[in-house]
């Protein structure tokens, strides 16, 4: 990593101030070359100053951040110069001129991890950052980002070595008779890391629906008033809403975010008998839309008989409460007046997401890993508790170890941390 790195951190276009990043040893000389101050660089100071490219030149600002104290642990210059696409073209193209080359995607967060400045699990929490499309997403994204998922993977590494310890002893001494004490020990730890990583895997179908929302299906017969909801839910007019049924007649989709959480909401075609070939396929992917739904929202009319997924919950509603109210919903509501939205807003949080806590376990990679460590975790008690040679479930314990340290990414193979890093723009 001797290359100095180049790269516009901030997004294309017009804007008040875009910069353009270096890193890597002799940064510090290339910008010497082409910024206007004499004197020396104090590190994390920003100075005032004229950016030589080729061809004009922009008043703007320099900053120097001294390895190992920096984002990557390089060297680290950033030119903060006005906002605009042709300015910071030509500021990245003087840098190249002078010996930088071209960062790749992700580059800079790659550099950064190599150099032991991040874990990789903080690395995808900072992309989650960035990808948010929801408050509850950036909470989450920044749990991972400060550590929080490769601190427990730590820890409970550290119980994995204490009891690979008392494994090696009953191995090494058996004279000494530690084998019963050292066995008991090994298995009480084995089952505080199990405990742990039962926890977190428990966490993760709440971290997936933070990561892509909540999924809402509408449903109910023709006229059973779903379009209107969905557009009272928006607060603008986003469905097509008539007197005559089968209107709608394909998913019609809107995006909501209760207390931070994103809802993704799926207006369906009316449920019925009878419909012609179109509304039937309408029908169809209704069909579809609720048995892949996170939670159920069903406008309920006198004579429905429908049935929904046992395992997926669901808010019955009497709709167009203004006119007749009925007696057998949860809730009454009123798309017209807006009487029983929050009600509802509440109750959609409540029963598709749930009381929010710390959520770090949002990639499927996390989950696998913690999955085979649990699982390894689970084998070695088994062969503890069940008197078996140390030897033989010393293994165990090992794959738990090594499935851990796939948070942090010590152990993680390197396509899969190129992977990780090729998700991230270039700049980043």
């Amino acid at each position: 990593m001797e290359e100095v790195i180049s790269a516009i951190a901030t997004a294309q276009g017009r804007g008040g101030v875009a910069i353009v990043r270096m890193s890597g040893a002799g940064a510090l000389e290339i910008a010497k070359k082409m910024f206007s101050r004499t004197g020396e660089y104090a590190p994390n100071r920003m100075y005032a100053g004229e950016i030589a490219c080729e061809g004009f030149s922009d008043y703007g600002m320099c900053v120097y951040f001294r390895a190992p104290k920096s984002f990557t642990g390089e060297d680290i210059i950033e030119f903060h110069c006005h906002g605009g696409t042709e300015i910071a073209r030509g500021v990245l193209k003087r840098t190249l001129s002078l010996g930088a080359r071209l960062a790749e995607r992700g580059e800079f967060t790659k550099r950064a991890f190599l150099n032991g400045k991040l874990s990789l699990s903080a690395a995808e929490g900072m992309a989650d950052m960035i990808d948010a499309e929801s408050e509850a997403q950036v909470r989450s994204g920044y749990s991972l980002y400060t550590e929080r998922l490769t601190e427990e993977g730590k820890r409970l590494q550290s119980l994995l070595t204490e009891c690979l310890a008392g494994i090696d002893a009953d191995i090494d001494y058996p004279e000494e008779d530690l084998n019963p004490v050292s066995r008991a020990e090994t298995a009480e730890k084995l089952r505080e890391v199990i405990g742990a990583l039962q926890s977190l895997l428990g966490q993760y179908r709440a971290g997936k629906k933070i990561k892509s929302g909540v999924s809402v299906a509408l449903c109910g017969k023709p006229n059973a008033g779903k379009s209107s909801l969905l557009n009272a839910l928006l607060g603008y007019d986003r469905a097509i809403v008539s007197d005559l049924p089968g209107t709608t007649r394909d998913i019609v989709e809107g995006a909501l975010e209760i207390n931070g959480v994103l809802f993704r909401l799926y207006d369906t075609a009316g449920l019925r008998e009878g419909a012609d070939e179109v509304e039937r396929e309408g029908i169809r992917r209704a069909e579809n839309a609720v048995k892949g739904a996170d939670l159920i929202v069903y406008l309920k009319e006198s004579g429905d008989d429908f049935s929904f997924p046992a395992e997926t919950p669901v808010i019955t509603v009497g709709a167009k409460c203004d006119l007749s109210r009925r007696t057998d919903c949860e809730l009454s509501v009123s798309s017209r007046t807006g009487e029983g939205l929050a009600e509802l807003k509440a109750l959609m949080y409540e029963r598709g997401y749930g009381r929010e806590s710390d959520i770090f376990v949002l990639e499927e990679r996390h989950y696998r890993a913690a999955e085979a460590a649990c699982a390894a975790a689970v084998s070695a008690l088994g062969g503890a508790e069940g008197g078996l040679p140390p030897e033989l479930y010393a293994e165990d314990v090992h794959r738990a170890w090594y499935e851990l340290g796939l948070f942090s990414g010590e152990t993680a193979a390197e396509a899969v941390i190129s992977e990780i890093f090729e998700k991230f723009c270039v700049g980043k």
